[in-house]
């Protein structure tokens, strides 16, 4: 227990931390190219969003866009663990900023993880993951109501196998997007 809300507590500082570097870390925001109406994302205002996020001029709906980060939607975890790798962070700021530029959008955070521990102890741990994922979407833009959990624990392995390859694919959460 004190284990799970040191992890909380860190990911807090850091993603606070974050927000007030924003700017001095390697990603960038340009607030000029992004337009909104303020009653709802128009097809214009998503082809901008997609802009802004990949860096094309992507015609197509931006989740669709090849070159965006919008198009990963599985972010990966450590064995036994809930913080979210370096790595992943560009993904999850990514679908942040096109969830607060698009108020109608939703997901929902699945969280999986590998067959090691009790089925219960892997529903948690899947629970975990995604909460972790949805509050640091949540301090990045995505609203509350844009945003749901769910835990699947081993129940829907990526890979099959029995080796730390088939797990490392298996401890994740999942963007499912329920409106674009």
């Amino acid at each position: 227990m004190r284990k799970g809300l040191n992890s909380v507590l860190l990911l807090i500082f850091s993603v606070a931390l974050l927000a007030g570097c924003e700017g001095t870390t390697g990603t960038t925001k340009d607030d000029s190219s992004v337009t909104s109406s303020g009653t709802g994302s128009s097809s214009s205002d998503s082809a901008t969003t997609s802009a802004a996020v990949s860096g094309s001029a992507w015609a197509g709906h931006p989740l669709d866009d090849p070159n965006s980060l919008l198009t990963k939607r599985t972010v990966y975890f450590e064995f036994d663990e809930s913080i979210i790798l370096e790595q992943d962070r560009p993904i999850l700021e990514a679908h942040a900023q096109y969830l607060s530029q698009n108020p109608s959008a939703a997901i929902t955070l699945e969280g999986h993880t590998d067959e090691r521990g009790t089925r219960e102890y892997n529903l948690a741990l899947g629970e975990r993951r995604s909460i972790t994922v949805r509050q640091y979407m949540s301090l990045l833009g995505g609203s509350g109501q844009q945003l749901r959990t769910l835990s699947y624990g081993e129940e829907r392995p990526a890979a099959t196998g029995h080796n730390e390859e088939a797990w490392a694919l298996n401890r994740r959460v999942e963007i499912i997007y329920r409106n674009r």
